[in-house]
């Protein structure tokens, strides 16, 4: 089974705002709302590709009934932790002013939520996959991932981190089957700017040789570069198309690597399907839909 966390979902609130002025009254030319959060995504474009997850985490408040609708209606199996107090975040993402966010804070996780969490993945088996993804709330500490990892540790369990600065590095010595940082995270984590698919190869080797398994870092319009637990190192162009919504590009392309890798074990296979899924989400409204990707993956890649 694979099981997808995401410990600060929200309902994301997607607008365009035609010549946006501050300190005066903005409307909306268009509006969206949809369950997000990094691993969220990974659940529902997984589903569109036929592979069954259970997405795991936090929620509470009428924002946390309405994420969990949403996501049950939308065939998305949901065993969150209920919180009795607080509620789930709301974020805003200004489509059409790239990068443009307002994201909320979330709850505050109790103790009780916090131990019946880890019980849950406490029971995850050999065999079985998790995807850790996106940013946690204030009062967990920045550890939690690197605690969930050492929980696992030796069990057998394939796990995915999608995360960013300590959150990442904490769990290398841990050995990720994968990690996929853009590269504005790798860069960050080096202390340098990334700007080429060039620049990415070194410290991408770096992070194996920190204890990654399989390095993944996402570029944008200039593609992605995978370098693989054997060394080889897999890179490409993105796809050509018209970006319309970049949210969840990247959830998409850890959910298309994980469905490619199932698939046929094969690197490049689950590279160039991983590549397509993320390109796909981002020249779509929405997150891609398996048939898109697949379109995209036989039919407008090189």
């Amino acid at each position: 089974m694979i099981y997808t966390v995401t410990l600060n979902p929200s309902l994301d609130y997607i607008v365009d705002v035609e010549n946006m002025e501050l300190g005066m009254t903005n409307r909306t030319s268009y509006e969206q709302m949809e369950a997000g959060g990094k691993g969220i995504n990974v659940s529902y474009v997984l589903r569109s590709l036929g592979i069954e997850s259970k997405a795991l985490g936090f929620l509470a408040g009428f924002t946390g009934n309405e994420i969990c609708r949403r996501l049950v209606d939308d065939g998305i199996r949901a065993d969150f932790e209920m919180l009795s107090t607080g509620m789930s975040r709301i974020n805003v993402k200004v489509r059409n002013i790239d990068g443009t966010e307002i994201n909320g804070m979330g709850p505050e996780i109790t103790t009780e939520a916090l131990v019946a969490f880890m019980d849950k993945i406490d029971a995850l088996q050999a065999g079985d996959i998790l995807v850790l993804a996106g940013s946690i709330p204030k009062s967990l500490p920045d550890t939690i991932y690197q605690e969930i990892m050492s929980m696992l540790d030796g069990k057998g369990v394939r796990v995915i981190v999608d995360a960013s600065k300590d959150l990442l590095r904490n769990v290398l010595t841990y050995k990720p089957f994968l990690i996929k940082p853009n590269h504005h995270e790798l860069g960050e984590l080096f202390g340098m700017k990334i700007t080429s698919r060039g620049d990415v190869i070194p410290y991408a080797k770096q992070l194996q040789e920190m204890g990654a398994v399989n390095v993944l870092v996402s570029l944008g319009g200039q593609g992605a570069v995978l370098i693989d637990e054997y060394g080889t190192v897999h890179e490409s162009d993105a796809p050509q198309g018209k970006v319309v919504n970049t949210v969840g590009a990247g959830d998409s392309m850890v959910a298309g690597f994980l469905a490619g890798w199932l698939d046929s074990r094969d690197y490049e296979y689950a590279f160039r399907m991983g590549l397509a899924a993320g390109s796909t989400s981002a020249f779509s409204e929405k997150l891609a839909t398996g048939d898109e990707i697949r379109e995209l993956l036989t039919g407008g890649m090189k």
